[in-house]
């Protein structure tokens, strides 16, 4: 298990930009994929994109392709979502997650340790 810890979300108008941190305190941290998924209200957690324990490969799911961005810094324990062009359908609660899978095997269940979650609005 791997304690994760969320921050950066808040209000923003559509077209704007946010960029979510997560902290993981584990000294192993580049070791795991990590992964960030949202839940809207009455509405399934869904995947929005994960990074490979290096950092070189990313993945997302298509309608946040081209204008969000995952990246990490291994030397910090830290995973970042940067958002670009928010529309109000970005609006949820956005949690990071780490997998100890491989890149290529990982899948959405794959996630054992998870974040509180962090709130992100965007008003039209």
């Amino acid at each position: 298990q791997v304690h994760l810890v969320e921050s950066g979300g808040g209000l923003v108008q559509a077209g704007g930009s946010l960029r979510l941190s997560c902290v993981a305190s584990e000294s192993t941290f580049s070791s795991y994929v990590l992964g960030w998924f949202r839940q809207a209200p009455g509405k399934e957690r869904q995947f929005v994109g994960c990074i490979s324990r290096s950092g070189i490969s990313t993945r997302y799911t298509d309608s946040v392709k081209d204008r969000f961005t995952i990246s990490r810094d291994n030397a910090r324990n830290t995973v970042y979502l940067q958002m670009n062009s928010l529309e109000p359908e970005d609006t949820a609660v956005y949690y990071c997650a780490a997998s100890s899978y491989t890149y290529t095997a990982v899948r959405e269940a794959s996630f054992g340790s998870w974040g509180q979650g962090t709130q992100v609005t965007v008003s039209s």
